[in-house]
């Protein structure tokens, strides 16, 4: 049997040509799906053992003067339930301007300027399993938003007709009680974090469902991961995987 002959009149190169055609589709298929045709490293910063001296600071692309902003990141850790832990952190001369923390009840937080009145969100805990943890917060009406791996929380209104102050530092790894210091060994992040990337609107529900899934690959217009070096300090690892 000539198993070529599978096309209308006995053309050999039909078959052939179906099967370019099929293999071309694959193609566009695998490189929606991981977003990364190429293979290409990506960085993760490696948080060992629990301090009060180490540290990443991101360096914002724009001012953070922000009306509306939506933060994401890959978070990975084995710390206790019941442990208080800084996960990102930005503090101006004057105030905590914007942090995004575990509390010692499991809960996920956002704090804007102020060190009581945050927003709570009762979620999963974080665990030694990465997950993709999105905040999304705009001054217009307050809506705030906290997504796990693509899945939305849901909406709370929280400091409404507030603005994020620009001029600040922004760091991984430890809760910051002076513009960059007093730090607390008991609230320092353990761990892994990486694709940190953070933009200055809100993004669509499916967008950020779409990023979480890596179907597709948004550049954060204040940070992006991608072109982001991190600067550490302490103990600190930068760990590359290939993706």
């Amino acid at each position: 049997m000539n198993l070529l002959r599978v096309g209308r009149g006995g053309d050999p190169n039909v078959g052939s040509d179906k099967m370019r055609r099929l293999a071309i589709l694959l193609s566009i298929i695998s490189v929606a799906w991981t977003g990364n045709p190429q293979g290409t490293l990506g960085k993760t910063l490696i948080f060992p053992v629990e301090t009060d001296t180490s540290y990443a600071e991101l360096t914002p692309r724009k001012p953070m003067n922000l009306l509306a902003f939506t933060l994401c990141m890959r978070v990975a850790t084995e710390l206790p339930e019941n442990r208080e832990i800084s996960l990102f952190t930005y503090r101006t001369q004057d105030h905590d301007e914007l942090n995004l923390w575990q509390e010692s009840d499991g809960r996920l937080s956002l704090y804007l300027r102020s060190s009581k009145d945050g927003v709570f969100f009762r979620v999963p805990v974080l665990g030694a399993l990465q997950t993709h943890l999105c905040v999304t917060w705009e001054s217009i009406s307050g809506a705030t938003a906290l997504f796990m791996d693509g899945r939305k929380s849901l909406t709370k209104i929280y400091r409404k007709n507030h603005q994020v102050a620009g001029g600040g530092r922004v760091i991984l790894g430890q809760d910051a009680d002076s513009f960059l210091g007093k730090f607390d060994s008991s609230q320092s992040f353990v761990g892994a974090i990486t694709d940190v990337n953070m933009w200055d609107s809100v993004l669509s529900d499916s967008t950020i469902k779409d990023v979480s899934s890596g179907i597709i690959s948004q550049t954060g217009s204040i940070f992006d991961w991608d072109t982001e070096s991190p600067t550490v300090n302490g103990n600190v690892k930068i760990v590359q995987f290939q993706q």
